[in-house]
């Protein structure tokens, strides 16, 4: 009975384990399990579902390398040559240097009729061309760029995709990071399809991985992880469900002051845009009351007749800091420095976004005053892109890229609150909870003000929640951060969608959570 399952959309939360964990989960498996019997069910799940993936492929190439991850690409290639597939194995190791159960299949491989040709034998370099490519090459044990002949085949393997070929890789992409989805080197496997083995690792599903894997599958190959303590988990549906609760689950006799009030603060002359999108976002996702506050002058029309607009003055006499859930930032340019020392010392649940995060990443008083909120106790959503984030760590969007896990933990640490690290698969951590990697979005989302979109749906799904827990926090920013991205991929491919349109899937995306 196979265990295969589709991880990407993310529909379900699935366990994530770094490479370290994965050894010694692998380790306790093959202990557990006859000789070979792991890597006998790997090619298995592997030959099977390329088979799905390309069914009536009939010229494959296997490009299979030197340890164990080359050993599941020989036993998948037996068994496609034993269903009659025309199966071209490359073959990059050392007979004499083989783990034992690679060894064996390399035996079984060549026992079945099976040639293991050398890596310079390359596939495609006269036609008939393959139909189906399988990067078989290096697995968990890749440490760094992959150079000479493993380069060679890389970017073999990548020009027959562009051609036509559909590419599977086996468990990760070679030159791929397992633990941070950053590439190697400049030689990459970028397949149609991963299926991950045993683990899903979270390299598959944020940085570049996403791009390098294509769609993600995984097949536990009946390993019970449910014992295991994971590195992080993916995201799934049930935590939009989950953060959206108070709003769907909502009776008869509910009113507007029992789902809170959201307070968007930002504006600046000339970006009164993004602080529109924010307060539109948060009517949209279920606040009773939303107020604007511009920081323009004069200050914009309103964003929709059921936003109430207030200036600075006349929400500070309102004590708004002290009722509502406070998101600002947005568009607010320089003049939110001047606001930010009586919302980070009052408001009771904060939502920092954009030029909020870039002014206390300048100014050490702020930032101290960031911190002390974090010691009362008193709840903060940080909502960073990797520069902002760079900036908040004094280190350069590269280096945040580099390990984007790392990076949201420590930010989180630093002011104890939530941290959602935006970008391709964001990360979300919590103080003294699990990191979550989110499993939605895609290249539609990469417009102006999607970003506006989701800071304010966050406050106004927020407001709905009873307590002041960072818990709750947590729940509400992992929750949005997946609806935000499941908006958009029932969407066809194509252009961006504009950020003002994004408000409007994200509330169609929200009704159907409740049905």
């Amino acid at each position: 009975m196979t265990s295969l399952q589709r991880l990407l959309p993310g529909r379900d939360s699935v366990p994530l384990f770094d490479s370290a964990e994965s050894r010694e989960i692998e380790r306790a498996a093959l202990a557990s399990t006859a000789p070979n019997a792991l890597m006998e069910a790997a090619g298995m799940a592997v030959a099977r579902l390329a088979l799905a993936l390309a069914p009536h492929a009939e010229r494959i190439w296997i490009a299979a390398g030197p340890g164990n991850n080359g050993g599941d690409g020989l036993v998948a290639a037996r068994h496609l040559h034993r269903w009659g597939k025309q199966v071209h194995v490359t073959w990059q190791g050392d007979p004499a240097r083989l783990p034992a159960d690679a060894a064996q299949a390399r035996e079984a491989a060549l026992a079945v009729g099976l040639t293991l040709h050398p890596p310079s034998s390359l596939p495609g370099q006269t036609a008939p061309l393959p139909q189906l490519c399988m990067d078989a090459l290096l697995g968990l044990g890749q440490q760094r760029a992959a150079e000479g002949e493993m380069a060679t085949t890389i970017a073999a393997l990548n020009r027959l995709r562009r051609g036509g070929a559909t590419l599977l890789a086996v468990d990760l992409p070679t030159g791929l990071s397992a633990d941070t989805g950053r590439r190697l080197g400049d030689a990459v496997v970028e397949a149609d399809a991963t299926l991950a083995l045993l683990t899903p690792k979270p390299g598959l599903f944020t940085a570049e991985g996403r791009d390098a894997a294509g769609q993600v599958w995984w097949d536990s190959l009946g390993i019970d992880l449910s014992n295991r303590v994971p590195t992080a988990r993916l995201s799934g549906g049930e935590d939009a469900r989950s953060a959206h609760a108070p709003r769907l689950e909502a009776g008869h006799a509910s009113h507007k002051g029992r789902f809170g009030d959201t307070w968007v603060v930002g504006g600046a002359p000339g970006m009164s845009g993004a602080v529109h999108l924010a307060a539109s976002a948060s009517l949209r996702a279920g606040a009773g009351r939303v107020y604007l506050t511009p920081l323009s002058d004069p200050a914009p029309s309103p964003a929709a007749p059921e936003i109430m607009q207030r200036p600075w003055a006349a929400a500070h006499a309102a004590h708004l800091a002290d009722q509502a859930t406070v998101v600002c930032g947005c568009g607010g340019g320089e003049p939110v420095r001047h606001v930010l020392p009586e919302l980070l010392a009052r408001a009771r649940r904060l939502v920092l976004d954009a030029d909020a995060l870039n002014a206390i990443a300048t100014d050490t008083a702020l930032a101290t005053l960031l911190e002390a909120r974090g010691r009362r106790g008193e709840p903060t959503i940080l909502t960073p892109h990797p520069l902002e984030a760079a900036r908040l760590l004094d280190s350069t969007a590269a280096k945040v890229q580099s390990d984007r896990l790392a990076a949201a933990r420590t930010l989180s640490e630093r002011f104890a609150a939530v941290v959602l690290l935006k970008g391709s698969g964001s990360v979300i951590t919590t103080p003294g909870r699990p990191t979550v990697v989110n499993s939605t979005g895609n290249a539609r989302l990469a417009t102006a003000g999607t970003g506006d979109v989701l800071a304010g749906w966050i406050g106004g799904c927020w407001s709905g929640h009873v307590g002041y827990e960072l818990d709750t926090a947590g729940l509400v920013a992992v929750g949005s951060a997946w609806l935000h991205g499941w908006a958009v991929h029932d969407l066809d491919a194509g252009l961006p969608l504009p950020a003002g349109q994004l408000v409007d899937a994200m509330a169609r995306a929200a009704d159907k959570l409740g049905r």
